[in-house]
């Protein structure tokens, strides 16, 4: 039997409940300081915007527990992002080398490809709102529409302050290999609640006054600690593969074979698009696949469906969390799926 500490991704939002929450969540420039904070501890908030949400309580759930306290332990949690977060706002600059990722052209259609070569973005306001983990809207309510579509390289752009993601250090095809702290870890999927918490079996969980801990039968060995927390798009229920898997690869800006019939029957057919890689390209910055053939970890192309809109089996994150995987995960790595 395993002992698994409470913060398992089998505990659903109802049960957190009922540990003792005594503080409220936060908004405005409380709630954006919460959010950055959390995004750079790499427990996804979601978007960055001063309006949290569910992904952001379920993000401050996850951490006050890698930490040994209630989960609802909000100003704690506050106190803790006001030492780090000083200044929740930068003066971005539009880098130069974005022109390079940009086609408003670019086409909605599969079958209209053609000869593009890179799933690039379609504005400049698209690729600063990704670089900076936050959405067009909320770059609009910060600088002005006139300011936002009228971007161009060198143009500058109040945004979150945080350490962006920085597509150009992506290379198509680079792939990682196994490692041997990394592969040793453990991401638990829970299809319920859209979580996916990574787990460092070299770390002991701390243990959470006055809660109990859960027995999971046919579980042998602990997870250990809690490292990480993304959001994630699970597939269609009739899509989802509940067991324990492992990664099997994992490569950045890989190119996607398009089959409509995979997408609606789960099946492959003889006829399929290869779709280029690019941010906009529908499994994103990052492939990582699971021994359950046809599975994967992965980025999106719509950020905004992260944890709303299902797929067809796979898991998705958004481009700046998936990006930042290889950092806590590696091929070899036990993936259980809930």
């Amino acid at each position: 039997m395993r002992l698994f500490p409470i913060i398992l991704s089998v505990i659903s939002l109802s049960s957190l409940s009922l540990v003792a929450q005594n503080d409220a969540p936060k908004t405005g420039e409380d709630g954006l300081r919460i959010q950055i904070f959390l995004d750079q501890k790499c427990f996804g908030p979601g978007f960055l915007d001063g309006k949290p949400g569910n992904f952001t309580r379920r993000a401050v759930y996850s951490y006050n527990r890698s930490k040994g306290r209630s989960p609802g332990a909000w100003e704690a949690l506050l106190k803790e992002a006001k030492a780090e977060v000083k200044t929740l706002y930068a003066t971005a600059t539009v880098p130069s080398l974005a022109k390079e990722y940009i086609n408003p052209k670019l086409p909605h259609g599969y079958d209209k490809l053609g000869e593009v070569k890179l799933m690039a973005y379609r504005s400049y306001l698209e690729f600063m709102a990704e670089r900076y983990h936050t959405s067009e809207s909320f770059l609009i309510e910060l600088n002005g529409k006139s300011r936002c579509y009228g971007l161009k390289p060198r143009s500058l752009l109040k945004v979150p302050n945080i350490e962006p993601f920085r597509i150009e250090k992506l290379a198509a095809g680079r792939s990682y290999k196994r490692d041997s702290k990394l592969s040793k870890r453990t991401v638990v999927i829970d299809t319920k609640n859209k979580q996916m918490f990574i787990y460092d079996p070299s770390q002991s969980a701390p243990t959470i006054p006055g809660t109990a801990l859960i027995i999971a039968e046919g579980e042998k060995d602990p997870l250990g600690k809690l490292v990480a927390m993304f959001p994630t798009t699970p597939g269609q229920e009739k899509f989802i593969h509940r067991g324990t898997w492992s990664i099997t690869n994992s490569v950045e800006f890989p190119s996607w074979r398009y089959d409509k019939q995979l997408l609606k029957t789960g099946k492959r057919s003889k006829k399929a698009i290869q779709v280029p890689h690019g941010p906009n390209n529908p499994i994103g910055a990052m492939w990582n696949g699971l021994s359950k053939s046809g599975i994967g970890i992965h980025g999106t192309s719509s950020p905004r469906t992260i944890g709303r809109s299902q797929s067809a089996g796979c898991y998705r994150l958004s481009n700046w969390d998936v990006a930042r995987f290889p950092r806590f995960v590696r091929p070899g790595a036990r993936v259980i799926v809930r």
